[in-house]
């Protein structure tokens, strides 16, 4: 029972550190706010953003093993495949603005040029779609430890 406990807490943590710093993403990575400061900030928070993501899946992982209930029985459940396929689909979306962040930072340190408007609002509307389809995660958990199926 502690270790479900403790299984609990480590996802739950997980996922709060995740929602932070993807909304701090999304905050920082504007037009008008851009600039080599910026996007300092952008790379840190970016790789605590993909290290929670780690995070989250691993403890998910952990809860599906050493949980309550057995691996099966979550193999088996239609949400928890919805719970699995929303995370890597987040994943591939982080991976854009993650290559973007970089890309900006080796363009500043060049030539001291920021890129174009349009790339900027382009990267911050997939951080945004990957922070909307987030909130379905905790959904899909909460109808999945109810018994609730699709």
């Amino acid at each position: 029972m502690h270790l479900e406990a403790l299984l609990a807490f480590l996802h739950i943590a997980a996922i709060l550190t995740l929602v932070v710093f993807s909304s701090s993403q999304a905050a920082l990575c504007r037009v008008e706010w851009l600039n080599a400061a910026v996007l300092q900030r952008l790379r840190v928070l970016d790789r605590i953003y993909l290290i929670a993501l780690a995070l989250v899946a691993a403890s998910g992982l952990a809860r599906t093993i050493w949980g309550i209930k057995s691996a099966s029985w979550y193999i088996g459940q239609p949400l928890w495949w919805a719970k699995f396929l929303l995370l890597s689909l987040i994943l591939v979306m982080s991976l854009k603005p993650s290559m973007a962040f970089r890309r900006w930072m080796r363009q500043w340190q060049a030539d001291g040029s920021l890129p174009p408007e349009a790339e900027i609002k382009a990267v911050r509307a997939l951080i945004m779609r990957a922070a909307h389809l987030l909130v379905l995660i905790p959904a899909a958990g909460v109808m999945l430890a109810r018994g609730i199926s699709l």
